[in-house]
């Protein structure tokens, strides 16, 4: 074999490590290892794709010594990609649309009423375990959709970085365990379960509803941005509020 045609992986590796390519790679293939392994688990609460996919992006990471700059170089390429996503869940909330209409008043009290709630218990939460003013701040747009809670923590004073691990640990859980937990409450009407999944766990609890039930999941992706807008509009009159 000629030189020009052989394989070397540590000039493989090496080259990946400096593209975007190695972020982009990883995360659809560690994401479809975990759609893999949902399904085989007979799609089990605790095998979440996203959650999966998280583990073992981290294990390789971990593994090969990459750090997360590097990996966020192909990362970021996907987060931009959760705009058009986002649009993107008003295709079955259009097929849903003569649902919608009787409704969207209830929807228009409840949401606001939650992300004040949402806000005000994450903000106070903090405080009174000891935290700063700076990590309450942190805390208090968790509900909102990752793009909007990164901006929205930045532009009020917080750690944009951690408020994005908040977000998504606050939706994985949700969606792991809010299915079962609304079960076991015995709501079982499908605008009501999806209401309560994308106004709590955003993206990654819609995304779930969506695969259970697309009525359940067009009501998600209605919630998800209702709260996000809900939490830009009162998220600054709050934090006034509270005094930070």
């Amino acid at each position: 074999m000629t030189p020009l045609l052989a394989w070397q992986p540590e000039a493989t590796w090496a080259w990946l490590q400096g593209s975007p390519l190695l972020g982009v790679l990883l995360t659809l293939a560690a994401y479809r290892v975990g759609r893999a392994v949902h399904h085989r688990c007979g799609r089990h609460p605790a095998t979440q794709p996203v959650l999966v996919a998280i583990v073992l992006v981290s294990a390789v990471l971990l593994a090969t010594g990459t750090s997360y700059g590097e990996y966020s170089r192909g990362g970021d390429l996907l987060a931009f990609l959760l705009g058009p996503a986002t649009v993107a869940l008003a295709v079955p909330l259009h097929r849903q649309a003569h649902h919608l209409r009787r409704l969207l008043l209830p929807l228009l009290v409840a949401i606001p009423l939650g992300v004040v709630v949402s806000v005000s218990t994450g903000f106070w939460l903090v405080t009174l375990l000891g935290g700063d003013e700076q990590l309450a701040i942190t805390m208090a747009p968790k509900a909102a959709t990752t793009p909007v809670s990164l901006v929205l923590s930045g532009d009020a004073g917080g750690i944009a970085a951690l408020t994005a691990v908040l977000t998504i640990g606050v939706g994985i859980v949700s969606a792991v365990l809010g299915p079962w937990l609304m079960t076991l409450a015995r709501v079982r009407h499908p605008h009501a379960r999806g209401v309560a999944m994308g106004a709590v766990s955003h993206g990654i609890g819609t995304s779930r509803s969506l695969a259970d039930d697309p009525e359940e999941g067009a009501f998600a992706g209605l919630a998800m941005g209702l709260t996000a807008f809900s939490t830009a509009v009162l998220l600054p009159v709050l934090l006034a509020l509270f005094g930070a």
